[in-house]
């Protein structure tokens, strides 16, 4: 009873808290993401450990041009949102009316082929939604603010780090046990960042390019949109291909362009998400599909789209931790794939 006491007070925690927590979480995304990318850079051009005081300072300026260069190219990446895609988001805004206009004329025109009956409240009102989400993102934009406060604190404090977890935890067993757990998911996290936001990214650049060739409209939201929902298990993958299908099928005047519109993107999502994914991630998260879907529709419920982008990541976590310790290993088992999980590091 206690146990159900504590889960729903914080539960509710979560939620009131949630202007607090989402940006710390989108900080924290973004300050791994750029401390994965610096990884892998580092990798790309490899050095050795430095032993005099010249080779250590040679490290460091490596380090902080790692950092910059990763941090560039998410700034290249906003950069582009804001001059770029924006202006066309918002053409495409003033066009929705228009759109819903034909969403129901196309309704009508299957009702009859068909011969279902068809009632113009099941079409879903885009434009209310649209201006829903557009809210939500300019709420979230108010807080940006914060955002970028939380990710300086993270990189000035990043080098102290390991001293505040000496001192946090002076028994050197349970520092081992600590320290295994944290690099754990430290790795994990890192390379499901990295490996997601390349691939994220090369389908979001191969939708827009494939977009352009069959001349459909909007085609840099349409690729925004499938760079941004691809963080987001199977429902991203469902909303990056049915928007602009469905934008297809209101502005064609025939089936080549939704047909084309629909193959091109689900034949992507298929290319990039189920096959190339998997071979690059490799079975490093092992965690069950239903398990994703269940987490997906929990945090969604609790912090709404922010919540569902970030429920992998803490999934992760979550995996990671309740695999090392004895009364949790059961909720690993069930969170795992194949019910094989890591090998809980001994005191």
């Amino acid at each position: 009873m206690n146990g159900l006491l504590i889960f729903g007070a914080l539960i509710l925690l979560l939620w009131i808290g949630r202007s607090i927590f989402i940006p710390l979480l989108v900080a924290a995304f973004l300050w791994y993401l750029v401390n994965a990318i610096s990884d892998y850079f580092r990798r790309v051009f490899p050095h050795t450990q430095p032993t005099t005081r010249r080779e250590r300072i040679l490290d460091i300026i490596f380090d902080w041009t790692a950092h910059i260069t990763s941090l560039a190219t998410i700034c290249g990446i906003i950069y582009l949102f804001a001059s770029q895609i924006k202006p066309m988001f918002n053409e495409l805004v003033s066009a929705l009316p228009a759109i819903q206009d034909k969403l129901v004329s196309f309704g009508n025109y299957l009702s009859n082929s068909v011969g279902l009956k068809f009632d113009a409240n099941m079409i879903p009102n885009i434009t209310k939604a649209v201006t829903s989400i557009g809210s939500s993102a300019a709420g979230f934009a108010t807080s940006i603010g914060m955002v970028f406060v939380y990710m300086i604190f993270m990189f000035v404090e990043q080098s102290t780090f390991n001293k505040k977890f000496t001192a946090l935890i002076p028994n050197k067993s349970r520092a081992r046990k600590m320290r295994y757990i944290i690099d754990s998911i430290d790795n994990n996290m890192k390379k499901y960042l990295f490996m997601k936001t390349v691939i994220s990214g090369i389908t979001g650049v191969a939708s827009y390019i494939w977009l352009q060739m069959i001349g459909l409209e909007f085609a840099g939201v349409w690729a925004f949109i499938v760079f941004i929902t691809s963080y987001i298990p199977t429902i991203g993958a469902i909303v990056a291909c049915s928007l602009p299908i469905l934008y297809s099928f209101t502005v064609a005047p025939g089936w080549e362009l939704p047909l084309l519109t629909a193959g091109g993107l689900i034949g992507l999502q298929i290319l990039f998400g189920n096959i190339m994914e998997p071979k690059l991630m490799g079975k490093s998260l092992n965690l069950s599909t239903l398990a994703i879907l269940i987490n997906l529709v929990f945090w969604g419920m609790i912090w709404g789209i922010a919540g569902m982008f970030f429920s992998v990541p803490i999934l992760v976590g979550l995996y990671i931790v309740t695999a090392q310790f004895d009364n949790t290993r059961w909720i690993a088992i069930l969170l795992s794939a194949d019910g094989k999980i890591p090998d809980k590091n001994e005191d």
